[in-house]
């Protein structure tokens, strides 16, 4: 093969590549697609991805497929769907810790590294202990531990995730010190309480929902900016009682830059049709998840600024890794 022959041969060869990916994108789906949850099954994360699968079905012909990754604070999955085909055939829940992590130096895993699809959920968090603990108000728990510092055993669902972080944040707002005790994710953690293990744990509304239901548990406190309905109507917020503390996590759905814009538009297609879906509305309020969808040309700013948010939080609390 002469020199005017190979550079020709070349030349053609980013021609060929690029006329295949559209395409493959114009049959998308032609398989299955997988949803990476982060995390545990049984947490919020994970019954909000199923619950959402459960009824994005009835829009798409292939199947849906939920994994569970959990580990290292959400990043073992979320890195595995970043490092993924763009394809559109492997789809990341994409959660709160996104945007603490980098901070942390635990991953090099951002923001920047996924194309959001759409925010589904916000939830805010709680202070949660078992319904025979001692303390019956968010004051009496706080002044146990301020009189004990260190002593309290507090649970979250991993060193360096949300939960951690805001059981860090109560500690730099009221003035206490807690004896921080990492679980799997917060489902684990909500059965850390329950066997005793810690006195107390900092999860979402939705993780403790059926417990605190059946009289189990009982949530002391809301992280939030005002109460909630329903089961939790009862239970005030850290502003209530003097505490300037919001702090909640967050999830929605992502897939790795590159991926085609026409793939992106069946996924958000897919989720927009879903969330506006009747059963999914009320599924998603019999599990305790408040309904926070966010397109996704909001969602991307949104995650930017949380990892501002959290980014100056971090100087302000010690988060033991």
């Amino acid at each position: 093969m002469n020199l005017r022959n190979l550079v020709l041969l070349c030349a053609a060869i980013p021609l060929g590549t690029a006329a295949v990916m559209p395409a493959m994108a114009a049959d998308y789906p032609s398989k299955a697609i997988e949803f990476v949850v982060p995390s545990s099954p049984g947490g919020g994360t994970d019954v909000m991805t199923r619950t959402f699968t459960d009824v994005a079905r009835k829009y798409i012909a292939q199947p849906l497929v939920v994994t569970n990754k959990p580990g290292a604070s959400g990043s073992i999955g979320m890195s595995e769907v970043q490092r993924a085909a763009p394809d559109g055939y492997k789809v990341s829940v994409l959660i709160s810790e996104l945007a603490i992590i980098p901070h942390l130096g635990m991953t090099k895993l951002t923001t920047n590294d996924f194309i959001p699809i759409a925010r589904i959920n916000a939830d805010p968090g709680t202070i949660t202990v078992r319904a025979d603990a001692p303390w019956n108000s968010i004051e009496a728990f706080l002044d146990h531990a301020r009189k004990n510092p260190g002593e309290v055993k507090m649970g979250n669902a991993g060193s360096g995730t949300i939960w951690h972080l805001a059981a860090a944040a109560v500690e730099e707002k009221a003035g206490v010190r807690f004896n921080h005790i990492p679980f799997q994710g917060a489902a684990p953690s909500v059965m850390g309480l329950m066997g005793g293990h810690v006195d107390a744990i900092a999860v979402s509304p939705a993780e403790i929902g059926p417990f605190v239901a059946s009289g189990k548990l009982k949530a002391l406190v809301l992280m939030a900016d005002q109460r909630l309905p329903g089961l939790y109507e009862k239970v005030p917020t850290f502003k209530e009682r003097g505490v300037d503390l919001s702090v909640g996590t967050w999830r929605g759905l992502g897939v790795p830059t590159g991926t085609p814009p026409e793939v992106i538009k069946v996924l958000r297609d897919l989720t927009r049709k879903t969330v506006e879906d009747p059963a999914f509305k009320e599924a998603m309020a019999k599990n305790n998840l408040l309904l926070a969808y966010m397109e996704g040309e909001q969602f991307k700013p949104f995650m930017t600024a949380q990892s501002d948010y959290f980014k100056q939080l971090l100087t302000k609390v010690t988060i033991q890794k």
